[in-house]
């Protein structure tokens, strides 16, 4: 059964827990603010782990792996997505071993190694937003 793109982000977005206070939101919205949402968590457990606030980390951790395994992972269209969409999958997969290693080892190596994996694509995926928009619209934005 195929869900469409929106359907699947939104889904996936509420899936995670994250607040779904723009209803109206577009897929590409929506995967932007879970990219926002899993580099917080990221970045929050590395504070927690140097507070060695253990059960902190462990929620920010278990945050980022649910929001990549649940809303990244979840959101990709694997049929119609072809290599990208395999590839994606890859990449989430690979950084949840390394959060979960980092995790149990309290290794801090590894998060700062998956932020540095998901950075890019998170600020990738931003910047392709005008062109987004301009094709939905028929417009071209100038400059």
């Amino acid at each position: 059964m195929f869900t469409p793109v929106h359907s699947r982000a939104s889904s996936a977005y509420r899936r995670v827990g994250a607040d779904t206070s723009v209803p109206g939101a577009d897929s590409h919205h929506l995967v932007h603010l879970l990219f926002e949402e899993l580099l917080q968590s990221v970045a929050n457990a590395r504070g927690a782990m140097a507070r060695k606030q253990i059960p902190e980390k462990c929620a920010s951790i278990g945050r980022a792996v649910s929001i990549l395994d649940e809303g990244l992972k979840g959101g990709l269209n694997m049929s119609a997505g072809g290599e990208l969409a395999e590839s994606l999958n890859s990449l989430y997969d690979y950084c949840i071993l390394q959060l979960t290693k980092a995790n149990a080892h309290n290794d801090e190596s590894l998060l700062v190694e998956v932020r540095a994996l998901l950075e890019p694509l998170a600020q990738a995926w931003q910047e392709i937003r005008p062109e987004v928009s301009g094709k939905a619209t028929g417009t071209a934005r100038r400059g």
